[in-house]
């Protein structure tokens, strides 16, 4: 359905809204609210889809299970949607405060501790800046190799991307960031071998978009740390043999699909999961080879 020919190129909210509800009744969608899928199973004799959900609406800490069939299955809640913790030796027995960085709202709280963030992606970066802001006593571990850029690079980039090969642009930008940031390895932060844009399109693990964490990090107020062994007696060990008390962690270390919980694969036959297979099933912003 198009927006009405009226609308400005740059929709303000109101005006979403608006056309978000006029679709709505247009289609005649009605959206169940308060439900989580425990189950999806398809039943190849009725050629139809068996989704069983729980009403988390429910009073009285009654849950109740509801049952819907459908030709059509449509997974369209985001490929990455639940926060992953590494399985680390002594984490369940770690007496400080452990949160993945979806829960992490801010450093107020944090103020004056030692804080550790595990991951080195935009998302750690930007918490470890968060954090130093607040007050906190910070660190973060940095395992694996990383491109640093700032935005006005990322721009830059773009646009010498449509007109020069990604192995180009790769050249050009890794050169301008070392003019910028300098040796980093010296910092505890390793470059990898493949360009930023190239690693992008073939694995795609995105650069860190530089915050200000970097100043920090040269500067010493920002402490880099390898990556973690075991935690033993609330003392973190890292795989340098190194020691640290933290009062704190924050992981920073990526999420994961929970589609597999609850999507029960048929007994009798696979099914592609692209949208195009015999059990008309599709899932929107879904690597297809992650559901192989």
């Amino acid at each position: 359905m198009d927006f009405p020919p009226n609308a400005p190129t740059y929709v303000p909210r109101k005006g979403f809204i608006y056309y978000l509800d006029n679709y709505v009744a247009h289609f005649g969608i009605t959206p169940r609210y308060l439900r989580s899928v425990e189950s999806a199973i398809y039943d190849l004799e009725a050629e139809k889809w068996q989704i069983v959900v729980k009403n988390m609406a429910t009073t009285d800490n009654v849950i109740e299970t509801e049952l819907y069939t459908s030709r059509f299955l449509v997974v369209a809640s985001g490929e990455n949607s639940q926060g992953t913790i590494p399985d680390i030796d002594g984490l369940d027995s770690y007496g400080g405060e452990c949160i993945h960085s979806n829960q992490y709202e801010n450093g107020r709280k944090f103020r004056g501790k030692d804080v550790l963030v595990v991951g080195c992606g935009n998302s750690g970066m930007e918490i470890a800046y968060d954090l130093w802001n607040w007050g906190a006593n910070t660190s973060i571990v940095v395992r694996n190799p990383v491109h640093v850029l700032t935005k006005e690079m990322v721009k830059m980039a773009m646009i010498m991307s449509q007109y020069l090969p990604c192995k180009a642009v790769d050249k050009i930008t890794v050169a301008i960031s070392r003019l910028k940031y300098g040796k980093l390895s010296k910092y505890g932060i390793r470059m990898p071998t493949k360009g930023p844009f190239h690693l992008k399109e073939t694995t795609g693990r995105s650069p860190v978009i530089d915050v200000g964490t970097i100043s920090k990090i040269k500067s010493g107020e920002i402490k880099v740390l390898p990556g973690m062994e075991c935690i033993k007696d609330n003392e973190v060990v890292f795989t340098n043999g190194a020691t640290v008390q933290f009062d704190a962690i924050v992981f920073a270390t990526g999420y994961k699909s929970t589609v597999r919980n609850w999507l029960k694969e048929s007994p009798e036959k696979a099914f592609r999961i692209t949208g195009k297979g015999e059990m008309e099933f599709t899932m929107l912003g879904f690597q297809e080879e992650d559901y192989k």
